[in-house]
């Protein structure tokens, strides 16, 4: 059965999410299953951007400080699940939109505000601020000026859409990869054991470049590191990873970390929680669907989390 499934596959890419997302599908004969899920990305994507004028969580932020806005049953269950996680104040907040802004580091512009420009911005995070009305299905940004921002788990969120997708369409392995957020569906058809090889970015290497790999069962993995973006001033270097408890980067040896979880929601959510923290906190035995984490640190010594080697 492995070495027939193996036989075909078939592959497609798009750019969408603002990046580029490769869906492959092994066992497939033709790509309408990859085409349709094209579109289910696409559609997604209309509804939680915030890189358009024109969105429903565009429509919130428009709103702020004046009226609730009712969403779709899809958007407004990604922003219940953000702002709940936002309230637990662990280093992820989809509110900390307007302090990105204000550093903006990747981007032309990018520069070191001052403390008062950074206290004013930081009064617009609070996720206490958002009212959300489960009845009506509404979201109300209470304060002007505040602005919610998905992108912190909207790729995850979507990842597992797909993979729901093909689960109804009868797919039994492939890959979906949301521009290096990955999703594995299936067993893997290269190998009896049905495991994937996964590999972790070397933060000193080109993207593709690992430090690292780990052996996992179907499963989606995410990373968040500080290599790939950052501003340097004065020699001292400021990355794109702000901690919404301060309005700073977030002080860390770390280079970055990879989750992996069953949900890649979840990975999106725990790479979060494990980089802020910096170091191991997560007891993986209490929930099958966790499965572990790599940590690689600044002078390139890798951790492994749940993961023997």
């Amino acid at each position: 059965m492995v070495k027939d499934l193996a036989l075909e596959s078939r592959v497609g890419t798009h750019h969408a999410l603002g990046t580029t997302i490769t869906l492959q599908i092994f066992g497939a004969k033709d790509d309408y299953v990859i085409n349709k899920s094209f579109e289910l990305i696409d559609h997604y994507e209309d509804l939680l951007t915030v890189n358009r004028d024109v969105s429903e969580v565009m429509d919130i932020n428009h709103a702020a400080g004046k009226h609730a806005v009712q969403v779709s049953s899809p958007t407004y269950s990604l922003v219940k699940l953000a702002v709940e996680k936002s309230r637990e104040n662990f280093g992820f907040n989809a509110l900390i939109g307007p302090v990105v802004k204000l550093w903006h580091i990747g981007f032309k512009g990018a520069h070191v505000p001052t403390d008062d420009e950074i206290k004013a911005k930081m009064a617009l995070t609070d996720p206490f601020d958002v009212e959300l009305n489960d009845n009506d299905q509404t979201v109300f940004l209470t304060k002007e000026g505040m602005e919610l921002d998905l992108g912190g788990i909207a790729k995850g969120w979507i990842a597992d859409r797909i993979r729901d997708f093909w689960l109804s369409c009868g797919v039994r392995a492939g890959i979906i990869n949301l521009g290096g957020n990955i999703l594995l569906v299936g067993d893997s058809p290269k190998r009896a054991s049905g495991l994937w090889a996964i590999g972790v970015q070397d933060p000193k290497a080109k993207r593709g470049g690992n430090i690292t790999s780990v052996m996992v069962k179907e499963c989606s993995a995410v990373t968040s590191g500080v290599y790939e973006r950052y501003l340097e001033v004065n020699g001292k270097k400021y990355h794109h990873l702000i901690d919404p408890r301060t309005g700073y980067p977030v002080e860390t040896e770390l280079a970055g970390v990879t989750t992996f979880t069953r949900r890649s929601v979840d990975a999106e959510i725990e790479c979060k929680r494990l980089f802020f923290a910096g170091h191991p906190i997560i007891d993986w035995s209490k929930d099958p669907d966790r499965i572990g984490a790599v940590f690689v640190y600044n002078d390139e010594h890798v951790e492994y989390d749940n993961f023997k080697k």
